[in-house]
């Protein structure tokens, strides 16, 4: 079936220097030409609806608008995208059902995967789809860090034992019971903020010695540290989340967003109204002291198998952490020491934060490049033979292949569900005529589905900011409301949440992955049980935000 053609206006905040003009995206100065909007050829009411293939995909353009009084140039993106209406949500719903229904995730993986390809024509699997994703260089960096670095590094670990040596120091000087120890790894989760992938590897590999020492089940420590990872990121947002969600939220004519420290302060004044980060993080911090406000059926089972039968798994479950990671095998007299967990633990941490500092990104291969070479060194040097010491790192690069293939695999289906172009239609689904107070919870439902179809939270602000930000202030004014900066930050609030609720919830998701990867947790097992919570923390969020926009704004 042709697909239908739809174009994505986007208001640009452009600054001009010797070479031209510019906008900023994601950190680096993009330079264009822009032609009068009258002669483009993406005129959004001649394509939007069509299924005739568009000329350009992209195109730049100028137009006249009016603010107080005073007539100006605006510039604006013109994005053509496409969509296969309510099949572009076929690949996901594929995998997702699968995923429930099997329990097994690279076969679920997969079956989104060809459905999403024959929808796009693609029949040769192999060679249109599974190559070309896989031989780029994000899925190249994958490999190298959460196969070799990751892998090598808990492979080194568990053959020196230090991650061993490091649960016992902790149990003696800190950890009384299965509280203390899941308060550990929620205050790791607040430590590590930089959230996503790096919180949740780290709090993951850091605590699951500690955890299954304490019969705290894999399913209780997988949810710990993922609804830590990225709501905590959103709200100590000292990271990167500032600087590349700034980029979506410019909206031609409004002052508070006019330029990129406008933006950022902006976003910074949204986080007492991210609800659903806040939920989330009391949550499990509740959890934690095991005092939840909720629980669900399944995670209460879960955590009554570990405390009575010592279980951390259920009966039919597959770790994605391979049976070489579960125990430690160190070589006859060879005696760890706490420090071997603790100095490669603190150069990591002090790689990621010092380059982030200096160059405003993590560069995370460094960080685990460098802890690995020390964990290496400090194992050679203390008299361990460099076959053990390499048999620990095969071990470790075994125990995370499959979770690396279902990362290879979601990061896949992501691309394929964006080709589909599921996130535009769900986003043509919602209608302007709407009243106000309902607009941030429809923004919220809109993000948690785009999100939870495609995998990613940070795709989805692309996605979904260029049209919530303009439609939250034409509401505003079209309604008349008395204080629009509020309600707009409401509507940010929503879209940041939803989409991190989202991520955080799918199957198909990277952070999702590494947080079963890195405590040892069935994929699906973890999917389950973690949904419920994060969908109470949802409810109270959008309740929170209809209430505010309601009686306030």
């Amino acid at each position: 079936m042709p697909p239908t053609w739809t174009v994505e206006q986007i208001s640009l905040d452009v600054h001009t220097d010797a070479r031209g003009t510019y906008y900023v995206a994601e950190g680096e100065n993009e330079y264009f030409a822009a032609q009068p909007i009258a002669g483009a050829a993406l005129l959004p009411d001649r394509v939007s609806g069509t299924t005739e293939t568009p000329p350009v995909t992209e195109e730049y353009v100028t137009d006249t608008e009016t603010v107080d009084g005073q007539t100006q140039t605006a510039y604006y993106r013109l994005e053509a995208k496409r969509h296969y209406g309510w099949w572009s949500l076929m690949p996901a719903l594929v995998a997702v059902l699968l995923c429930w229904l099997t329990k097994e995730p690279v076969t679920a993986l997969l079956g989104g995967i060809v459905a999403g390809a024959l929808i796009l024509g693609s029949y040769d699997i192999t060679g249109d789809v599974l190559i070309p994703s896989i031989a780029t260089t994000s899925s190249a960096a994958i490999v190298v860090l959460y196969l070799w670095l990751l892998g090598g590094l808990m492979g080194v670990w568990s053959r020196t034992g230090a991650a061993q040596a490091f649960a016992q120091f902790m149990t003696v000087n800190f950890v009384r019971g299965p509280r203390t120890a899941k308060l550990v790894a929620w205050s790791l989760g607040v430590i590590f903020f930089q959230g996503g992938t790096v919180s949740t590897v780290l709090v993951g590999t850091t605590v699951r010695p500690i955890a299954d020492k304490e019969r705290i089940s894999h399913e209780e420590l997988a949810y710990v540290v993922d609804s830590t990872a990225s709501p905590v990121a959103s709200q100590l947002a000292f990271n990167a989340w500032p600087g590349y969600v700034q980029a979506f939220i410019f909206v031609g004519g409004v002052s508070f967003l006019a330029t990129e420290a406008d933006r950022i302060r902006f976003f910074f004044s949204s986080v007492p109204f991210c609800f659903y980060a806040i939920f989330a993080v009391l949550g499990t911090f509740l959890l934690s002291i095991e005092r939840p406000l909720f629980l669900g059926k399944r995670l209460g089972a879960a955590m009554e198998r570990s405390r009575t039968t010592g279980k951390l798994d259920g009966d039919d479950a597959a770790p994605l952490a391979a049976p070489e990671l579960q125990g430690s095998n160190v070589p006859e007299g060879y005696k760890a020491h706490v420090l071997e967990f603790f100095l490669p633990l603190i150069l990591l941490i002090g790689i990621a934060i010092g380059t982030f500092i200096l160059y405003g990104a993590p560069e995370v291969h460094w960080a685990f490049g460098g802890a690995l070479l020390l964990a290496a060194g400090m194992a050679l040097g203390k008299g361990m033979s460099l076959k053990d010491l390499l048999s620990g790192f095969h071990d470790g690069i075994k125990g995370v292949v499959l979770g690396s293939v279902i990362l290879l695999l979601a990061i896949t289906i992501g691309g394929i569900s964006r080709e589909t172009g599921s996130g535009i239609f769900l986003v043509e689904q919602l209608g302007a005529a709407i009243p106000y107070y309902v607009l941030p919870v429809l923004l919220q439902v809109m993000t948690m589905v785009i999100a939870f179809s495609t995998g990613t939270s940070w795709g989805t602000y692309a996605v979904a900011f260029p049209l919530a930000m303009p439609l939250a202030w034409a509401v505003a004014q079209g309604q008349g409301l008395s204080h629009p900066e509020l309600f707009m930050t409401l509507c940010f609030a929503a879209v940041m949440d939803g989409s991190v609720y989202g991520d955080q919830c799918s199957p198909i998701s990277d952070t999702t992955v590494l947080s079963s990867v890195c405590t040892g947790c069935d994929l699906m097992d973890h999917v389950r049980t973690q949904i419920p919570q994060a969908s109470v923390a949802a409810a109270l969020a959008a309740v929170c935000w209809t209430g505010v926009a309601f009686f306030t704004a």
